[in-house]
């Protein structure tokens, strides 16, 4: 699935249904400022960090399992001048263990890192300053799917809740939801259906390729599933939390 997804996400910078605008808007609600230390974690092609350092001043450090989106985050940190203020490693997001603390640690779209959100926002606080910041992002029900919905999206009616059923899973886990930017239609749309042309693309480049077959039925799954089912009834969104009852600076000056 990863090899997949790093064909149908090559012309993508952010690989989350946010657009640059959303990703921006995330770090000044954050309060991300100079000095924020910041850990992501499946940092995909590593554009929060590099943007962030860019327009906040910020530092940080991203962890991933893909060489192709790492090799992009590496350029991409080259090309904004910040390869001094952000590194990149190759790991297992869910097993890596940080040195030390963050002001902010982010996991956006990718809570299967600790096999669910609660096991997520636990890895999330082992690396979390006291009164750190934890940033995911994940999915929530808009609205309730019909039974098709759940195999043509591949997730079970648990896996995700509504937004009051999100927060209150939040609640459950000692967190309080302090900020949230959440995806629309139209950055759901430029996330998912520019994978199209990309992979329709790739084919035409590559048609002896052992991955064609898989990838043809990658995007003429995602085509029906998306139009059919997710854009109705999945949203999504990064949801901004602290320890209940910690003092609220994400910034260190």
């Amino acid at each position: 699935m990863l090899r997949l997804h790093e064909i149908a996400e090559a012309d993508h910078r952010i690989l989350n249904p946010f657009t640059e605008e959303k990703l921006l808007l995330l770090g000044e609600v954050s309060r991300v400022g100079p000095g924020t230390r910041i850990l992501d974690l499946a940092c995909g092609k590593g554009e929060m960090l590099c943007r962030w350092a860019v327009e906040f001043g910020s530092t940080g450090h991203g962890v991933d399992l893909s060489e192709v989106f790492l090799a992009a985050a590496h350029e991409r940190a080259a090309e904004l001048d910040v390869a001094g203020k952000v590194s990149f490693e190759q790991g297992d997001a869910g097993r890596y263990r940080a040195p030390g603390r963050f002001d902010v640690v982010a996991c956006l779209g990718a809570t299967w890192i600790g096999d669910g959100l609660t096991g997520t926002i636990e890895l999330m606080r082992s690396s979390a300053a006291d009164d750190g910041l934890l940033l995911i992002g994940e999915p929530y029900w808009t609205d309730e799917p019909p039974e098709a919905a759940y195999a043509a999206l591949g997730f079970a009616p648990d896996d995700f809740a509504s937004l009051t059923g999100t927060l209150d899973r939040f609640e459950a886990a000692g967190l309080e939801l302090v900020e949230m930017v959440l995806a629309d239609p139209d950055s759901w749309d430029r996330y998912v259906a520019s994978q199209w042309w990309t992979v329709r693309e790739w084919l035409k480049a590559n048609p002896t390729h052992p991955d064609v077959p898989a990838m043809r039925e990658f995007a003429d799954a995602s085509r029906r599933s998306y139009l059919a089912y997710n854009r109705r009834y999945l949203g999504w969104g990064v949801f901004a939390l602290r320890q209940s009852g910690s003092p609220a600076a994400a910034s260190t000056p």
